[in-house]
């Protein structure tokens, strides 16, 4: 019976390979193998950690390797790090969840709330979920919101809000962090965030790109978009209908939009996640418009669109349908949002991430750039990375680099890793999906 340590892990001899980096590496090695629990959920670290939980799909990873099996880079950088990360993950994983230490008064969500009006990012509207808590900065005219898991303290975006705030908000929330014995992390910044991150002394990593459509030149004039009006035709003719409901009239609604979910939910034999990703809650699929897809009358697919009054930006965020629902529907749905958007004076949609896309694979890239290089091209079997971006690319959309900022030196692999269990809401649901 062949051994799985070595299936999962070993890789040919690297005669370049650093001695001590090599007897790092047989220590830890050694330390899986005898710990079988040890060795399953770290072969989940590493994919999990940089399949990113941009969609609830990627919790369809459990065994397997995506690392190259050859080479310097492979057997002294890859290997050992798929090693180092699978101890990781085994002790985050055998956590309890404690991704949320209390919730948010309503007093400071409605105190959130009020900023999001005067401030651009459309997809801070994740604060109204509840999940998540709340650092004012001190003028009271910019918030973080982060939660916990394990040690680390983690901001969701940017801080919201004036950005002269920003750098002393960063600060005081390092500080906060540090005095509970955690290490303060950025998820999902943009290159707007950079300098503070480099003034605070984090460092940053690329997760992947956001694709954002400007609405003012959208159209679906001319050749470039002939598929995508054949399929949004075809729909039409096969009886779909759209309409965007306002947030007074979503409670009518509300439960065929819970049923749809529920199918959703069932059919991906995934549960609800959190933190970056939206989840069916009465208060909060109500506060914003639902775009809706209808067939005969009955809602087949639906979307929820956070909007944000001062940039005129917007942001898709829960999206669900029924099992084997028509093939343009999503292609109907995400259009005919993009042109009510417009017809309303919207100016950008934000579509969300393509993990791991856009990262240089030179010689000369970051260690961390060209493995999750390696895992877009060729973890396709964990998540569909390439076919996130080519749905999205299908919207010619700009392209905006993420970031996870993180302090300290190496790889951010325990960072990544208790975001990842963050968002999954602990082990259950990173298994679950």
């Amino acid at each position: 019976m062949t051994d799985v340590t070595d299936t999962i892990f070993v890789a040919p001899a690297n005669p370049v390979a650093k001695p001590g980096l090599r007897r790092a590496f047989e220590r830890l090695r050694y330390s899986i193998a005898r710990r079988p629990t040890t060795l399953l959920l770290g072969s989940v670290g590493l994919p999990a950690g940089l399949g990113l939980l941009f969609d609830e799909s990627v919790f369809g990873l459990i065994s397997g390797q995506i690392l190259p099996t050859g080479g310097a880079d492979a057997a002294g950088g890859g290997i050992g790090l798929a090693a180092a990360a699978g101890v990781l993950a085994a002790r985050r994983l055998r956590r309890g969840d404690d991704r949320f230490e209390s919730s948010p008064c309503d007093a400071d969500v409605a105190r959130a709330v009020e900023i999001l009006g005067r401030q651009p990012n459309a997809a801070a509207g994740l604060v109204r979920l509840g999940d998540k808590r709340l650092l004012f900065s001190d003028c009271g005219d910019a918030f973080i919101m982060y939660a916990r898991r394990g040690r680390s303290m983690v901001a969701l975006f940017d801080p919201v809000g004036a950005r002269e705030t920003w750098t002393a908000l960063v600060l005081k929330f390092m500080r906060d962090a540090r005095s509970r014995g955690c290490r303060p992390v950025f998820y999902q910044v943009s290159p707007e965030f950079l300098s503070c991150a480099i003034e605070a002394g984090l460092k940053p990593y690329k997760l992947g790109e956001q694709a954002v459509v400007d609405l003012t030149t959208f159209s679906l004039a001319g050749g470039d978009w002939l598929k995508l009006r054949r399929s949004i035709n075809r729909a039409e003719r096969d009886g779909l209908t759209f309409d965007m409901v306002a947030p007074a009239d979503v409670p009518e609604i509300l439960p065929e939009l819970a049923a749809v979910s529920d199918a959703w939910l069932a059919a991906h034999n995934a549960g609800e996640k959190g933190f970056s990703l939206g989840t069916f809650k009465e208060h909060y699929v109500a506060s914003e418009p639902v775009a809706v897809i209808r067939l005969e009358g009955r809602i087949i697919a639906f979307a929820s669109v956070l909007t944000t009054a001062s940039g005129g930006d917007a942001f898709i965020d829960l999206m669900r349908h029924i099992p084997n629902t028509h093939r343009g529907a999503m292609d109907l749905l995400f259009v005919r949002i993009m042109e009510y958007l417009k017809q309303n004076d919207f100016r950008s949609l934000n579509l969300g991430m393509a993990p791991l896309a856009g990262l240089s694979a030179h010689d000369r890239a970051p260690l961390w750039n060209r493995i999750g290089r390696q895992v877009f091209e060729n973890g396709e079997r964990f998540y569909n990375f390439r076919g996130v971006l080519e749905f999205k690319s299908k919207f010619d959309p700009r392209w905006q680099p993420r970031y996870l900022a993180v302090p300290g030196r190496g790889f951010p692999l325990v960072a990544m890793l208790d975001v990842t269990l963050l968002i999954g809401g602990g082990l259950k649901g990173v298994l679950r999906r």
